[in-house]
């Protein structure tokens, strides 16, 4: 395997299939540093020739299109949007504890993180091959094999035309001002700003235009919310992901931390997806008895997550800092994570919890 150029504290759950996020603190700044960028795998990295790549447009299309990278960055032209992806087992770990969870990496608050993308935007691309007037759906197809897959195939999966058609969308050959890393999807990967990671494919060979969603198997069974008590899934039982539900975590201080009591200054992340944007964020140091409202910093990209900032007044000896996020539609986190726990162990989005101790000085 080649190992990607990632931070030496980075918390490893698999290395084959590479697998990792990030500590919380490396998560503070608006944009992630590549090197702090978590990494979600179902196969190796696959070895793909630059120069051979070409990426293919068929299916229901009227000009079917192959195009090597040259082709992307001559013909359509360069768009940027700096955008958080987030892995849909993200703080997994959180309802793991309410119960086991086989066979799922224990993802904290890592498995998301933000960058400046760019490339062409893949509404160009398609209106170059012309969509047939019944397409629903656009799908996507790489050639990292997936051994997990039944029966083994390479990653894929589809989101709906309408958000593969949208402004924001981008067929991306460069990360944070740099050439896109294979870590990361070289030559080119699809970025779906506001929908779970698995959708932002990496390194895409083929795009299909098609009238039903993809039949990959990251489609059909894998990326689905199942009902608790549904014990033997079939493919296309329980819900698609898509668009992330409005989630946050706190980043520092980090939980198990000893700390002076007194002033202790909170920060966070708080994301939603799609048409949605965070308005609120509150904090609260005594197991969500009484909250106080945090500062919103400036958010950096509609496609962004929103970090936030308070001071808190931390009493002496053992306590736990809470946070919840609202979003413009006036939804708010649920509060357990047993309340949304699932078999896949998906979209925890419960409200986030850090234990900490306060010692006098």
């Amino acid at each position: 395997m080649r190992s990607p150029a990632k931070r030496d504290d980075m918390l490893v759950h698999e290395r084959e299939p590479y697998n990792a996020e990030p500590p919380r603190g490396a998560l503070t700044d608006a944009l992630t540093p590549i090197e702090a960028f978590y990494g979600r795998n179902h196969g190796p990295f696959p070895d793909v020739d630059r120069t051979a790549w070409r990426l293919r447009v068929r299916g229901m299309v009227t000009r079917p299109l192959e195009l090597s990278l040259d082709d992307l960055r001559s013909r359509f032209t360069r768009h940027e949007e700096i955008a958080t992806l987030q892995c849909a087992g993200n703080r997994r770990a959180g309802l793991m504890a309410v119960h086991d969870i086989p066979g799922q990496h224990p993802w904290g608050p890592g498995a998301t993180s933000t960058a400046r993308w760019a490339g062409a935007r893949l509404a160009d691309v398609l209106d170059a091959a012309g969509l047939d007037p019944g397409v629903t759906d656009i799908a996507f197809d790489a050639p990292d094999v997936a051994p997990e897959a039944d029966p083994p195939q390479g990653f894929g999966g589809s989101i709906p035309a309408a958000k593969a058609t949208a402004a924001e969308v981008l067929l991306v050959w460069e990360m944070n001002g740099e050439p896109l890393p294979a870590a990361h999807g070289a030559p080119v990967r699809v970025v779906v700003p506001g929908h779970i990671g698995a959708r932002s494919v990496k390194w895409v060979e083929t795009i299909t235009a098609r009238d039903r969603p993809s039949d990959n198997f990251f489609q059909t069974s894998a990326y689905r919310l199942l009902p608790a008590d549904l014990t033997d899934p079939a493919p296309g039982d329980g819900i698609a992901l898509g668009a992330v539900a409005l989630n946050s975590e706190i980043l520092c201080p980090d939980d198990g931390d000893d700390l002076i009591a007194g002033p202790v200054d909170v920060t966070g992340y708080a994301f939603v997806g799609d048409d949605r944007t965070v308005v609120r964020v509150d904090v609260s140091v005594d197991g969500g008895r009484t909250w106080a409202q945090a500062d919103l910093d400036d958010q950096v990209s509609r496609w962004a997550w929103r970090t936030w900032h308070t001071t808190v007044d931390l009493p002496p000896g053992p306590a736990t800092i809470t946070a919840r996020a609202w979003d413009s539609s006036a939804d708010l986190q649920p509060e357990h994570p047993a309340s949304v726990w699932n078999p896949k162990g998906y979209v925890n989005n419960a409200w986030p919890v850090v234990t900490v101790t306060g010692h006098d000085r």
